[in-house]
């Protein structure tokens, strides 16, 4: 299984120091549905494009866009493209993503879509995203790779740090940063248990009579996905740098 570390320009050069792949957040589909890209260094070779699709448009030639994008891949000697698309599928992205690839698939390179596309795209790798609120991780992997096979399957290594009030019937709480889990765990220091259904940290407290709930990742639970990902057999796992920048000396040890 491959690890891909996501960063932009920016932070490219910091992290050059870890033994990862790379996924160059770097590039962007247009206004106009043209191929958009960052100040990337010169030097910037292998790994991965990601390719966002924030404010462009709902329709837009696919073929010119296509041919941008394999363009780019070889100069860059790229192995692939994360699409990293945002917001409910559509079936004019749909289209595109089939179209890329098809394109790719000719030049031998792959292309990672978000899971609600892969069943359109059998070409695609599914990327499956990690943080989990209920249910079982282990089965969730499961089923994925049950649906889309072990050879098309992904990880998206979100990092989970969230807040829940108790009840929580919609399964929706409170995003939190480091800082502020930090800080809690300073002010309360909770006994910490771990979920191993959901693969997790999680602690309980109580704030003005409101039951709390607090469910987290570590170095220890990205780990131990990243090591279930191996034994089903994915192809790939991706981390966001900034998210995940003070547990990489760990997580790659």
């Amino acid at each position: 299984m491959q690890l891909y570390l996501s960063v932009t320009p920016k932070d490219y050069q910091t992290a050059c120091r870890y033994p990862v792949q790379f996924a160059h957040v770097a590039y962007r589909i247009g206004e106009e549905g043209q191929l958009l890209r960052q100040n990337l260094l010169m030097r910037t070779q292998g790994g991965l494009m990601s390719l966002g699709d924030w404010g462009c448009p709902a329709a837009f030639p696919a073929a010119p866009l296509v041919r941008q994008i394999c363009r780019e891949c070889a100069q860059r000697s790229y192995q692939g493209v994360l699409a990293d698309f945002e917001g409910a599928a559509s079936p004019e992205r749909a289209s595109f993503l089939q179209s890329l690839s098809t394109a790719l698939r000719t030049a031998r390179r792959r292309l990672y879509v978000p899971e609600a596309y892969a069943a359109q795209i059998p070409g695609a790798c599914a990327v499956v995203c990690t943080a989990l609120s209920g249910g079982s991780f282990q089965q969730r992997m499961e089923e994925a790779a049950a649906r889309f096979g072990r050879d098309r399957l992904a990880l998206d290594l979100q990092r989970l740090r969230m807040d829940f009030l108790l009840p929580s019937p919609t399964g929706e709480g409170t995003p939190l940063s480091q800082e502020e889990l930090d800080a809690l765990l300073e002010q309360i220091r909770p006994s910490v248990f771990y979920s191993r259904e959901l693969c997790a940290r999680y602690f309980t407290y109580s704030r003005d009579g409101v039951y709390h709930f607090v469910l987290y990742d570590d170095g220890g639970t990205l780990r131990q996905k990243l090591r279930f990902g191996r034994s089903l057999g994915c192809t790939a796992a991706f981390l966001m740098y900034p998210e995940a920048k003070d547990l990489l000396g760990e997580l790659l040890s």
